[in-house]
């Protein structure tokens, strides 16, 4: 299969993915937080042909997209939550996904025969005119193999999935970086089962009391998993990763005692830390930059040839807490999944 790649800022390439998406097929496109790939939520047969592209099994659940409150409300049944008229109104559209109970015209392969749906509208412009000339909700993980680092410019979708999908849309480089957080409003408890753009602190100005899910084992069994991203190892390089809290004189003995092989560095700025090569990461700090480069970065040190990546653990509080998460999960020893 030939994957196209369409412009985003060209008259109707917008529209022929649209049509792509109405026929069945399959389109990678952006948002705010990473590249998706995208079919028809509604139709069982498209949304096969992701986890066949993506090589994913099918207890990962995925995110439904949607372009306006009242598509998102068709996603699902009963009475939302009081929570859900705060959370809309603070965040969306935004990086929230929301869990909530699943609609029958959701078919059971996008939940992971689960009774609950992820339900997301994306801010970028692109993602939504895509959903809204589609007039179809949107059923979109990370464009990308499974447990690989997430994509998030057109070029590193095309690394992943060309040959395997019909179409890339290509709206620049993603603004954040990393994924969306995912919270879940169908316990007793509002919980969060991913973190990421929309912060714990953030969630918590709105709702008060949240509870953060941890994802540290492994994924048993054939049961769906109730969100995407909940297993012990993802956002992995081929490249083994290591992870530290140690600040940057930490970080450079970590690099001396390997000193003997090709050691790559995720890099703040400033920072002496005697590797292989280092990728400029940004001011330690400024989470929200660190966010944006983190894949970028992982990319690139992954092309290197290296025998090791290393990093530095941000703190886990604020968008620091979903980098930590991120870079704790492509550092966990394969095989544990």
């Amino acid at each position: 299969m030939q994957t196209l790649t369409l412009l985003a800022n060209n008259e109707g390439s917008v529209e022929q993915a649209s049509r792509i998406i109405r026929a069945g097929g399959l389109v990678a496109f952006p948002t705010e937080t990473v590249y998706g790939v995208g079919a028809n939520a509604l139709d069982e047969v498209a949304v096969r042909k992701i986890f066949l592209a993506k090589e994913r099994p099918a207890w990962d659940p995925m995110i439904v997209h949607v372009s306006s409150r009242e598509m998102l409300e068709s996603m699902v049944i009963a009475t939302l939550p009081v929570q859900f008229d705060q959370l809309f109104c603070a965040f969306m559209p935004g990086p929230l996904t929301l869990v909530l109970p699943k609609s029958p015209r959701v078919p059971d392969v996008v939940t992971a025969g689960r009774e609950t749906v992820a339900v997301r509208f994306p801010a970028h412009p692109v993602a939504q005119r895509l959903i809204a000339l589609s007039e179809l909700p949107i059923a979109a993980p990370s464009a990308n193999r499974f447990q690989r680092v997430s994509p998030t410019t057109a070029q590193h979708a095309m690394a992943e999935l060309g040959g395997r999908i019909e179409a890339i849309l290509d709206g620049g480089p993603c603004p954040i970086g990393v994924e969306s957080t995912v919270l879940d409003l169908t316990a007793d408890k509002p919980r969060i089962l991913r973190q990421g753009a929309v912060t714990l602190e953030q969630v918590q100005k709105v709702l008060g009391e949240v509870v953060v899910v941890s994802a540290d084992g492994p994924h048993h069994g054939q049961n769906g998993l109730p969100s995407p991203g909940m297993m012990h190892r993802h956002y992995a390089p081929r490249t083994r990763v290591v992870a530290t809290d140690a600040q940057e004189k930490g970080l450079a003995e970590l690099a001396r005692q390997v000193s003997q092989r090709r050691v790559g560095a995720l890099l703040p700025s400033g920072w002496k830390v005697s590797a292989s090569v280092g990728f400029d990461w940004g001011s330690w700090g400024n989470w929200t930059v660190l966010a944006s480069r983190l894949y970028a970065g992982l990319r690139w040190l992954d092309e290197q040839r290296l025998d090791l990546i290393v990093a530095p653990l941000p703190p886990a509080e604020g968008l620091g807490g979903a980098i930590r998460e991120r870079l704790l999960k492509a550092s966990a020893v394969p095989g544990n999944t």
